[in-house]
């Protein structure tokens, strides 16, 4: 049984793209930030070749001599720079439009539909730090029992509600109020509950916190894969980024730690397909609050993570070690960066020491995934619109020798249950 095990490191960018200037992160560069920070250690990501890929430059880290895995640079074509059009451009869909920001806050005509469908206040409206929000409008909030809604850089509509003013569950429920509102002209890709506790002025987040994407424009790998019969798990943030769209089974996770135990868990599961994660830490407690040193560890404790994982593999499985866009601590700005991301890739039937350049697009990762199990070739023979935007790598890094693609035993029983018909 072939399983891909495909990992995004949320926020690792590798540093400025071209066009980084035209959105104000001229100079980012994450990885390179983070290398700075107390306690920067990465040597399992080193053996595998991150340090190898085109332009990364760290504190302290040179390149491998002979790396153990495959390494490439990939460049976003989609037209932003967070999270939603990076993951949706991984499993295969380019965002030609850049998603709705509201740097002015939002207007009043939306605020109007939202406090019809809440029925309740809204305090903010602007762009704002979410730890400083609640601080500056969580007294408030607890005596009114209005919303706190802001927004940031990217395109989010985001509401705060103390716990004991507003349950968990009932925040969620107005969220996917907001999420109905927010359509067409106003269609941020996410509205994000946001749950806190404490007193003022200790007020603190709590893991809580639930995104309600857009669902994607079209299909995506995902969706393709689950058709075809394969499993596809989701571990973090996962199921939300694609309001569940292709996602056969999914788990949520309070942070790092817990995606990678879930991701060990699966290892030890007998599947045929994907299981997509997303460790969010270093964009949600690190990048967006400038914390360098705290990125620095949380990069390590992954690393250190690292020989489990590889150990956790089967003969045919590959595991795939991404991001989604850069989110650099060491900058004024506490937002997402346009950055490259990493691409490392390692299997015991991939060849090491590859070297892939720089590629546009992430896409070429659903095309690679989809190639592996036999479904691309039928994709790219639709029309254009329903195709997968990306270029398969696996004849540049399969072993020889290697058959593919194969039939697999999702497609060996829809065979044997057509034959009985």
């Amino acid at each position: 049984m072939k399983r891909v095990f495909l990992i995004v490191l949320d926020s690792v960018g590798i540093g400025e793209m071209p066009d980084a200037a035209l959105y104000g992160d001229e100079g980012s560069n994450t990885i390179y930030a983070a290398s700075t920070g107390r306690n920067f250690s990465m040597p399992n990501m080193r053996r595998l070749g991150l340090f190898n890929i085109e332009g990364v430059r760290a504190e302290g880290i040179s390149a491998a001599e002979l790396p153990e895995g495959v390494a490439a640079r990939l460049s976003e074509r989609s037209k932003g720079k967070d999270t939603t059009t990076g993951h949706w451009e991984i499993a295969g869909i380019v965002s030609r439009e850049p998603m709705p920001t509201f740097p002015e806050g939002f207007p009043e005509e939306l605020l109007d539909r939202l406090r019809a469908a809440a029925g309740r206040g809204v305090l903010c409206n602007r762009p704002y730090s979410g730890t400083q929000v609640i601080r500056d409008f969580g007294r408030q909030h607890c005596e009114s029992g209005d919303l706190i809604v802001y927004t940031s850089a990217d395109s989010v509509l985001q509401i705060a509600a103390h716990e004991e003013v507003i349950p968990v569950e009932e925040l969620y429920e107005i969220c996917r109020k907001a999420r109905a509102v927010c359509r067409g002209r106003w269609g941020v890709g996410r509205v994000i509950a946001r749950p806190f506790t404490g007193v003022w002025p200790d007020y603190v987040r709590t893991p809580r916190r639930h995104d309600f994407s857009l669902e994607p424009p079209s299909e995506t790998m995902l969706d393709i894969l689950k058709e075809a019969g394969f499993t596809v798990a989701a571990v973090g943030k996962i199921n939300d980024i694609f309001a569940g769209r292709g996602i056969g089974e999914y788990v949520y996770t309070s942070g790092n730690a817990e995606g990678i135990e879930r991701t060990k868990e699966y290892m030890k599961k007998d599947f045929e397909g994907l299981c997509f994660v997303n460790l969010v830490d270093f964009d949600m407690l690190y990048g967006h609050r400038n914390d360098v040193d705290g990125y620095a560890e949380a990069l390590s404790r992954f690393d250190a993570q690292l020989p489990e994982l590889l150990a956790g593999l089967r003969p045919d499985d590959i595991l795939m070690i991404t991001a989604d866009h850069g989110c650099d601590p060491l900058t004024p700005s506490t937002d997402h960066s346009r950055e490259y991301v990493p691409l490392v890739m390692y299997g015991q039937r991939l060849l090491s020491g590859r070297s892939l350049g720089t590629r546009e697009g992430f896409g070429d990762i659903a095309a690679t995934i989809l190639d592996y199990f036999g479904l691309l070739e039928g994709v790219q023979k639709r029309p254009a619109c329903g195709r997968i935007e990306g270029s398969s790598l696996l004849p540049l890094i399969m072993q020889d020798g290697f058959q593919m693609p194969f039939e697999s035993a999702a497609q060996k029983r829809r065979a044997a249950e057509q034959e009985e018909k």
